[in-house]
């Protein structure tokens, strides 16, 4: 007997059947239309063959079916599991094979059409998004089947609706050929998850149309000409146009650009239908070596964004879509690489209207094949060429009209082969005024810029040398690094560093950091699931919470960070001269937007306010403008000048005094504190005095400050390492979390040697080490007091071959009662020595529990630097130098266990840590470690702090 199934579409390579040709996306026309979102019946069955198609007929009853919301993932919804990989494909690699256990979900909407829909003319039911293939039925009619599960497909309906009763049936399949090339560093989420939306087509409506609007920066004129396949007319009455489709007209015109998105609003109108345009005069064009708009160079600050909702995945609301551009904008953020598809359609909208450049990429990759050595990869497989230049040609037609849309990405880490030449090739033919982008094209035979992911500084400054080699046309090339600074946990760090190259160096024109937001699950036990938490036999872990958004939209530190390096004002300058540099960094618009402030600070606090008349410097200018004289009475003590440029007056993206960018410039330099050793030890029943100071007179432990009870202060060189501590798995054995590990630096020991009395200190020799090693730290505590204080000298020795640096040094202890913190230093955020751009000097207050940075997987966080003194727990801590402060109500040793947020329990003692020094963070989950001048490394050093009590109630209440 044998068995016959009826779902070979599922596996077939091309993009399917039925659907209309790809057209301009544009979100409304005077055509009615109907969106077919909200509850919709839903029946999952195991395999493709699973069930029969009845279900599509008119009458059938699914009244014992489940519901699901469309748009939406059914494994969201309470229907099979999520699962994350990275690249590794989650089923074998036989394409264009798919297994028999294939998750198919069918959907059932029954609707009426509105009363008043149009009785002539036709229909067209559209599809934004369904991974990964759906075949389509209404009223018992079969339309078609197709893949390409983030690009729309139209199919024609008018001859089978109906007034009442009308039956949408859609069967979706997890798994299809088109799985192959859909394999993007994401959540494997399978459903009907953009919008489904019937329209009224009326005759003579507007089918496709293309927008072609140029700007001419030597005569500030624009040139209009808008195709369309139906005859109609173009008019934008601001300009004074009205002219036929097709026909061009050029008149003066204020160009668009992501500084200034100045857009005019125009109609197409044909004979049946009106569609309001909004046309952005832009002209794109690689120029001089360089991708110049409006005959400018540009510099992306840019981030790559997959689409993400903890509770809906990449079923977004325009809502959502408006947030993520609006924070992009407020962090400074200029450009958008659409990782790893075309977005919502409605997001471009938004790049248009609030200004971000765009690299729009296409739906494809198929990076599992590097198990392979991309043996049978698609790409270069003639039978898949078909379903690449659909692919190609879906997000052409659909985006196009967007002056936002600067560049076509081929897609990303597909290899390379005859199928991406036949899409450059395609897409250039129809629409040469765009550049084209594909990282993995490394002679740039089909690109027009040199892209590169996770390059080093070092590499990234060779290129813009122009000391690369490669091919002579890539050389000719800018460099883009589409992906870069991996914000995966604590971090990015070297933002500042790739920053200074990309303004030294023209051919360097900036980069998309990777990426927006952490992909957590919103999970009711673990806070926020990923990789392995829905019982996945094969996954990628947290890798798929890299972004600089934590799941639920809050900027991490790496986000503040980065706005703070990307600022588009510099500003800089000279205490004793008293002046600031400014320095405008903007590619269009000059500082006429922004109103600039200074205050006048004295140990943090501060003394004096005013604004500072700044000219509106043009686009890369720059002009020393003075300072106010000192206040006179100023109090003395360690002072410097804040300056800040503000916005001036609201815009649609911030309110009026929304800061864009600040500098301080220091003054005086700080007054390091001093005791003067006067008090001397003085024995007691089991203990030694110091000052207001008790010690355990056997071992020397510090017990007592000024009554505060203190346990267990000693010696620290472990941090609960970061994602970018532990590396990428692929990097090999140069991993410092693995490097830490492998030499036992998380379970160091501690040997007392000496306790020593003298006349006038208390001296405390140790030797801490790791079991197993011969490598340890020399290590004295010297206490001191003047009676009121008690002064400790830190001084360590390294002993044995250090071949690695520590990821921390400085002294750690317990707090009980500690429930607030105050400080003066670096702040508000956390800092460490290659993420401190953002790291504003001045007097901080917060939460113990408020100085926790909630990475999705816990490690290492919650950092203050440059701290000069703190206070918390009944204790005043002094600095000498200035210190990094941390304050937990878990250990270390709790932090470093965890897998989740949900699994650190607060306890009774609060944990600081008071660092001389600690490891930079680096980029290494992906990219380069630390660079060599933030390595913390094994070398003598001497550190002191001074404590004095406070009043312990309104330490702990401030």
């Amino acid at each position: 007997m044998s068995v016959t199934t009826t779902t070979g579409y599922v596996e077939d390579v091309s993009p399917g059947t039925g659907a209309l040709p790809p057209r301009a996306w544009y979100a409304s026309s005077d055509a009615p239309s109907l969106s077919l979102n909200g509850t919709w019946r839903f029946r999952l069955s195991d395999t493709a063959d699973a069930e029969d198609d009845s279900f599509a007929a008119r009458g059938y009853d699914a009244g014992g079916w489940a519901e699901v919301s469309v748009p939406g993932h059914w494994v969201l919804q309470g229907h099979g599991s999520p699962a994350y990989t990275n690249h590794l494909y989650p089923f074998p690699v036989d394409p264009p094979r798919v297994p028999t256990e294939n998750p198919t979900g069918d959907h059932l909407r029954v609707f009426d059409l509105p009363a008043d829909w149009p009785a002539d003319g036709g229909a067209v039911l559209r599809f934004d998004g369904v991974e990964s293939c759906a075949r389509v039925w209404l009223n018992g009619t079969e339309l078609g089947e197709f893949k390409g599960s983030r690009l729309p497909h139209e199919f024609a309906v008018g001859q089978l609706l109906r007034p009442a009763g009308n039956v949408l049936a859609v069967r979706v399949h997890q798994w299809s050929a088109g799985s192959y090339l859909e394999d993007q560093d994401q959540w494997w989420l399978p459903g009907i998850f953009r919008d489904v939306t019937l329209l009224h087509r009326p005759a003579g409506c507007v089918a496709d149309f293309f927008v072609h609007a140029s700007y001419d920066h030597t005569t500030g004129t624009g040139t209009l000409r808008v195709d369309s396949g139906v005859a109609g007319r173009v008019t934008v009455p601001e300009l004074g146009i009205d002219v036929a489709t097709g026909e061009p007209v050029t008149v003066p015109v204020e160009p668009w650009s992501a500084e200034t998105p100045r857009r005019y609003e125009g109609v197409l109108a044909t004979e049946g239908e009106r569609v309001p345009l909004r046309v952005g005069f832009r002209t794109v064009e690689l120029s001089d070596g360089l991708i110049k708009v409006n005959g400018t160079a540009v510099l992306f600050k840019g981030v790559n964004r997959h689409e993400w909702h903890p509770e809906r995945g990449r079923a977004l609301d325009l809502a959502t879509m408006r947030e993520d551009v609006l924070l992009m904008k407020r962090h400074n953020i200029n450009a958008v690489r659409t990782s790893h598809y075309p977005p919502h359609p409605a997001f471009l909208d938004l790049c248009d209207e609030f200004g971000l450049w765009v690299i729009d990429e296409c739906d494809l990759e198929t990076h599992g094949f590097t198990e392979q050595g991309w043996r049978d990869n698609p790409v270069d497989d003639d039978r898949w060429t078909p379903a690449l230049l659909d692919r190609a040609a879906r997000m052409v037609e659909r985006d196009k009209n967007h002056p936002s849309v600067v560049m076509w990405s081929l897609g990303n880490e597909a290899g390379t082969g005859r199928g991406l030449t036949a899409m450059a090739r395609w897409i250039r033919d129809r629409d040469p005024s765009r550049l084209l982008h594909y990282e993995g094209d490394a002679t740039c035979r089909d690109t027009d810029v040199y892209s590169r992911m996770y390059a080093s500084h070092a590499e990234v400054e060779r290129i813009g040398r122009g000391l690369d080699g490669g091919p002579r046309r890539r050389r000719e090339l800018p460099l883009v690094l589409c992906e870069y600074a991996h914000a995966m946990g604590n971090g990015p760090g070297g933002l500042a560093d790739y920053q200074r190259l990309f303004r030294t160096y023209d051919r360097l024109q900036g980069g998309f950091v990777w990426e927006w937001i952490d992909h957590g699950i919103a999970h009711p036990a673990l806070g926020y699931a990923y990789g392995g938490d829905f019982g996945e036999e094969l996954h990628d872990g947290n890798f798929v919470c890299d972004g600089l958004l934590f799941p639920d939209r809050r900027p991490s530190p790496g986000l503040i960070e980065y706005k703070k390096v990307i600022e588009p004002v510099t500003l800089t300058g000279d205490g004793t001269a008293g002046t600031v540099r400014v320095t405008n960094g903007y590619d269009f618009a000059d500082l006429s937007a922004l109103a600039f402030s200074w205050s006048y600070e004295v140990e943090g606090e501060p003394v004096a306010e005013g604004t500072l008349a700044v000219p509106a410097l043009a686009p890369g200018e720059s002009a020393e403008v003075k300072l106010p004289a000192v206040p006179a009475g100023a109090p003395l003590g360690e002072a410097l000048w804040t300056v800040r440029a503000r916005l001036a007056s609201g815009t649609a993206w911030a309110p009026a005094g929304h800061v864009v960018a600040w500098g301080q410039v220091p003054v005086t330099e700080r007054r390091v504190p001093s005791v003067a050793a006067s008090a001397r030890p003085v024995p007691g029943d089991g203990v030694t005095v110091l000052g207001p100071a008790t010690f355990d007179a056997r071992t020397g432990a510090l017990r007592t400050i000024g009554g505060v009870p203190v346990t267990e202060l000693r010696l620290d060189v472990w941090r609960a390492t970061t994602d970018n501590d532990d590396g990428a798995a692929w990097q090999g054995d140069l991993r410092y979390g693995l490097l830490w590990r492998e030499l036992g630096l998380h379970r160091m020991r501690h040997r007392l040697d000496a306790v020593e009395a003298g006349e006038d200190a208390l001296t405390v020799r140790t030797r801490v080490a790791p079991a197993a090693r011969e490598t340890g730290l020399a290590t004295v505590y010297r206490w001191t007091s003047d009676g009121d204080r008690l002064r400790l000298t830190v001084s360590t020795v390294p002993e044995g071959d250090w071949t690695v640096p520590l990821p921390r040094l400085g002294i750690r202890f317990g707090l009980r009662a500690a429930d607030r913190v105050r400080w003066y230093g670096g702040g508000p955020g956390e800092a460490y020595p290659d993420t401190r751009a953002a790291a504003l000097t001045g007097r901080w207050e917060a939460a113990v529990d408020d100085l926790q940075t909630p990475y999705v997987r816990p490690q290492e966080n919650g950092a203050r630097i440059d701290v000069r003194w703190a206070e918390l727990g009944g204790l005043r801590i002094e600095g000498d130098p200035a210190f990094g402060l941390t304050a937990r109500r878990w250990t270390t040793e709790q932090l470093d266990a965890a897998a989740h947020r949900t699994d650190l329990v607060p306890g009774d003692t609060v944990w600081v840590n008071l660092d001389h020094g600690q490891h930079g963070i680096g980029s290494q989950s992906c990219g380069p470690a630390p660079l060599p001048r933030y390595h913390l490394r094994a070398e003598p050093a001497e550190f002191s702090f001074v404590f004095s009590a406070i009043d312990s109630v309104s330490s702990t209440t401030l």
